[in-house]
């Protein structure tokens, strides 16, 4: 399972963080005309972004289904799937949701489809439907520190949901898209500590362990119900501290690239100004100021005073 959730977060957080690069750079560079889309074309390739996220679903899919399994196939002797491997299905199809979603994005951007924003928006909204039902009704014991950290899951998700069927009719909305990629960048976050904390040995909070139940699923456990209370409590300081982390990135992130983009345009805008104004018969006269406040009457003493 340690595998898995890193390589879902790991897709996350890639995703989530050249989602939020690209939104903010758009924005910089042309905040009126700016409109929000859900994947971006690269000079590479212009279905990079989407064949990323098809070949993580497809090699997550077969991480769940056939190599983390002990027989290397997720099915009972007789063709039925056991208990021990439901979630692996569960798991997988979160993944085929978004391989679907992957699949017609790039199917709609090549019709030329007259509702593909729209359209591909509901495709992904799906895909966090999907997913935060699944987790929501997994079939696995969400208790303790494990549900704990499902649960936060959940709450990152819906967020993302949100912001994405927000996406829909409110298509110029920077804030929107903002939201909707940080939050997908911290699903990945999340996910990728929630693999090291619950599933690494030795990195559970003190009196918890690692349990082999009868049914021959390993679960989190606690010796007793303060170390329970303990380990919960752990997991909520994480997600809190990780918010406050991430929201002083995300902030810092945003400046950066404005300063490097929003100064370019600011740069390339002044110069087409004074071209134009040329154009018109303007010429500055020798020896003026362009400082607004020397342009400006001068002030009396009394005023000064």
């Amino acid at each position: 399972m340690l595998e898995g959730h890193q390589l879902l977060g790991f897709g996350f957080s890639v995703i989530g963080l050249w989602h939020f690069f690209n939104h903010v750079k758009l924005h910089a560079l042309s905040s009126k005309s700016y409109t929000s889309t859900l994947w971006f074309p690269t000079t590479i390739s212009r279905y990079l972004e989407l064949h990323f996220v098809m070949a993580s679903c497809t090699i997550f899919i077969a991480m769940e289904l056939f190599i983390a399994p002990i027989h290397h196939q997720p099915f009972d002797p007789d063709g039925t799937i056991p208990s021990t491997h439901l979630h692996n299905f569960e798991h997988s199809s979160m993944a085929m949701s978004f391989l679907v979603y992957a699949i017609f994005a790039i199917v709609l951007d090549r019709k030329c489809s007259k509702a593909q924003n729209e359209l591909t928006h509901l495709l992904a909204a799906i895909a966090f439907t999907q997913q935060f039902l699944l987790i929501h009704l997994h079939s696995r014991d969400h208790m303790g520190p494990e549900g704990q950290y499902h649960l936060l899951l959940q709450l990152l998700i819906l967020i993302s949901l949100a912001t994405t069927l927000m996406g829909i009719g409110r298509p110029r909305s920077f804030l929107v898209c903002f939201v909707r990629s940080v939050s997908i960048f911290f699903q990945g976050v999340w996910l990728m500590i929630m693999g090291f904390l619950l599933w690494t040995p030795g990195f559970q909070a003190k009196g918890c362990f690692m349990h082999l139940e009868e049914s021959g699923e390993y679960l989190v456990r606690c010796s007793d119900d303060e170390s329970l209370h303990r380990a919960i409590s752990l997991v909520n300081l994480q997600f809190s501290f990780l918010l406050i982390g991430i929201t002083v990135f995300a902030m810092s992130f945003y400046w950066v690239i404005v300063r490097i983009y929003g100064e370019k345009v600011e740069y390339v805008s002044l110069i087409k100004e004074e071209h134009y104004r040329e154009e018109d018969g303007f010429v500055k006269p020798k020896g003026a100021i362009d400082d607004v406040e020397s342009q400006s009457p001068k002030k009396s003493k009394q005023e000064q005073i």
